[in-house]
């Protein structure tokens, strides 16, 4: 028997999450099997994935053909089918949030990516998906935009669980953190029970190297004069996403020390645990679980897609990494700023969530595309 080295990481205060779901995991029994054997502790989705999953797939035609017969309009019909597959992955995984205490167990759905800015919009979208889904263990995604946060708060009051999704700064996974501490404490000022929620901040990894090293490249390509600055480049490659990692972990402990934190702690609260999302390495000269190896620690959460969850499984290297060589990495994000290499991590981040709303809306509006054209051709002559 080989080792899975997934179940490991759980010794370590770390859960596996599956960034994927389509109906077909579910209706094969494969998603209980990978609970069961594989160590997976809950499951996120997200506009594309369930382009890839709906879109082209026969499975789905039954129900969209009941859709229509029931005239629902097109945003209905892609509800009806997404919302099914939530509830049903919930009911999977609720012998793991009920084992877990309610820490682990959960499947994410983002709020349209549509209303990415707009606050009122996303609150409404929260409640209903929360209410028509009707499940504990479902997590609402919400953006951490400006207008996404005070959403956050508003829900987290409401007493709907949380997934704060793309988050690239170190600055923006703070203000998540005090969104979801305002909630609870708004929710517990009500008298409202508070240990029954909760939270996530999904923290993106490999979008943050990609974009960093594109820069670098391009600065190399285009000449340097020195042998110097080609070192100072050179060192950072790679390398960005994981130290701003390490630094958002250090501030999740000096917010959990504060005062704030330890009176709604006392009440009951569940700590809003780092997750690391876009976790799958995008360049082959990197080590594919790179941005699993280095982040294990505890009271935090990884999001793997399936092929990333096969690799982790052969040969992660699984050890508590999460506050090793932190010292280095602020130097190295500090690093960026020297002439040599120039890179502002400000601008770099303020373009990846501009990037990543526009990665959710593409994919939610071609799948909307692509169900109008199936709805028409299963529409009754």
């Amino acid at each position: 028997m080989t080792t899975n080295h997934i179940l490991e990481i759980k010794e370590y205060g770390q859960s596996i999450w599956m960034d994927n779901l389509t109906r077909d995991l579910i209706e094969s029994g494969e998603l209980k099997r990978m609970i069961d054997e594989g160590g997976i502790r809950g499951l996120t989705s997200n506009p594309a994935i369930f382009e890839k999953a709906i879109a082209g797939n026969k499975i789905y035609d039954v129900d969209i053909a009941h859709g229509i017969s029931e005239g629902l309009p097109t945003y209905k019909i892609y509800e009806s089918l997404v919302f099914d597959d939530i509830r049903h992955a919930c009911d999977i995984f609720r012998p793991v949030y009920e084992e877990s205490n309610k820490l682990d167990g959960y499947i994410s759905i983002e709020v349209p990516p549509t209303i990415a800015h707009d606050t009122e919009a996303t609150i409404a979208e929260a409640r209903r998906y929360y209410q028509e889904i009707g499940r504990e263990n479902v997590m609402i995604k919400i953006p951490g935009t400006a207008a996404g946060l005070p959403a956050v708060e508003q829900v987290i009051a409401d007493g709907i669980n949380v997934n704060v999704t793309l988050l690239f700064s170190v600055e923006s996974y703070v203000n998540t953190a005090w969104a979801y501490i305002r909630g609870l404490e708004k929710r517990a000022a009500q008298g409202k029970e508070i240990g029954n929620i909760a939270s996530v901040a999904s923290f993106f990894l490999s979008r943050i190297d990609i974009n960093i090293d594109k820069r670098i490249d391009d600065k190399l390509s285009s000449g340097v004069d020195r042998i110097e600055k080609e070192a100072a480049l050179k060192a950072v490659k790679g390398k960005v996403a994981i130290a701003n990692a390490k630094i958002a972990y250090q501030k999740y402990k000096e917010i959990i020390q504060s005062d704030r934190w330890q009176a709604l702690a006392q009440k009951g609260a569940k700590v809003q645990r780092l997750l690391w999302a876009s976790t799958s390495t995008k360049d082959p000269h990197y080590s594919d679980v790179m941005y699993v190896d280095e982040l294990v620690g505890p009271d935090t959460v990884n999001t793997l897609p399936p092929n990333t969850i096969e690799a982790c499984a052969d040969h992660c290297d699984v050890a508590n990494r999460i506050e090793t060589g932190v010292e280095e990495a602020y130097h190295l994000i500090e690093s960026l700023k020297d002439p040599d290499i120039d890179i502002d991590i400000n601008q770099v981040m303020d373009e990846l969530l501009v990037e990543g709303i526009d990665k959710f809306v593409k994919p939610f509006q071609s799948l909307m595309d692509s169900l109008e054209t199936k709805v028409k051709q299963l529409a009754p002559v």
